[in-house]
């Protein structure tokens, strides 16, 4: 895929949630429209109570975010939590009354294979929405793949707030309900569209880390695995190769990097002294999970190796 050069001059007419829709729609931005929220869960939440009724049912990853898990129970909406990296799994989990197959565009651990679910959601008669917090538009255009609405959480790659926003076409954006009573403040709406002007220069610099530095964790004796898309070996590499945006440093794969240590994951956090200001490490089950930040490669790696290497000795 070519770049999208549309990232470095971010329109500012009409707001923060028309930028990110101009920037989600490149390819077309006429047809794109946006709607900004306080937080990532609002927005996510007005999708699942504009689109769907009791008695609907949805697809989304495992294990599943809090909104689909806690609340649409309650009015009467089943949901099915799968491994959304895999058509197969997405595929037998369809039945008659799925009305949206909710996924995220990457994560450590899988790349969703967006023209492919397309094709089940159009089978199935539902509608995909697609998580692209972790890819930006820098990464990947879901909406270019067949993607009925793109949501994003704006921390930490859209901005240094918190907020969420929803782009797709006019006439879906149309039907959003607002009714949530969670917009985005004014002043959080200022921040987040200047946070707009580097986004693409934060981005490119956090993919490029992020590569550099599970290259040269994974060598480490005290990792039993890596997880990055960016890996030749990693299951998603090849479609990260075929949807995701290039420039001059190459393919990005996102800045979300998995590292399961043979010694304790939670150690291991607690042994890291850098780590935790830009660039974050999270325990998952018994991997450390790392949201690359803008540190320089070399102290990151440094932090790393000398908390693993207190693991081996």
């Amino acid at each position: 895929m070519r770049e999208n050069t549309r990232c470095v001059r971010a329109p500012a007419e009409g707001g923060y949630a028309a930028a990110v829709a101009a920037l989600e729609g490149a390819a077309a931005p006429e047809n794109v429209a946006g709607r900004a929220f306080a937080t990532g869960d609002a927005a996510l939440a007005a999708v699942l109570l504009t689109f769907l009724r009791g008695g609907a049912h949805v697809i989304a990853p495992a294990p599943g975010a809090g909104v689909i898990a806690n609340v649409l129970g309650r009015f009467g909406v089943s949901a099915d939590f799968v491994d959304t990296g895999e058509l197969s799994s997405v595929r037998q989990a369809i039945r008659g009354n799925t009305k949206i197959i909710y996924v995220e565009t990457l994560s450590d651990t899988a790349v969703a294979d967006l023209r492919g679910l397309y094709r089940l959601a159009r089978e199935a008669g539902a509608m995909l929405v697609v998580d692209s917090t972790l890819a930006t538009p820098v990464v990947c255009r879901p909406l270019e793949h067949g993607a009925d609405l793109v949501l994003h959480s704006t921390a930490p790659l859209l901005g240094d707030r918190d907020g969420g926003v929803v782009v797709g076409r006019h006439d879906l954006m149309h039907r959003l309900t607002d009714d949530l009573g969670a917009p985005l403040s004014a002043a959080d709406e200022r921040a987040l569209l200047g946070a707009l002007e580097t986004l693409t220069l934060r981005v490119r610099r956090r993919c490029a880390t992020a590569m550099e530095f599970v290259a040269a964790v994974a060598k480490h004796p005290a990792v039993a695995a890596v997880g990055y898309p960016g890996l030749p070996h990693h299951p998603g590499h090849r479609l990260g190769r075929l949807l995701f945006d290039s420039g001059p440093e190459g393919t990005r794969f996102g800045s979300r990097v998995s590292i399961t240590p043979r010694g304790d994951a939670d150690d291991l956090v607690k042994s890291l002294r850098l780590i935790g200001n830009s660039t974050t490490a999270v325990r998952r089950g018994a991997a450390v999970r790392f949201t690359i930040g803008l540190e320089d490669v070399e102290d990151l790696v440094a932090d790393v190796t000398r908390a693993l290497d207190s693991q081996a000795g």
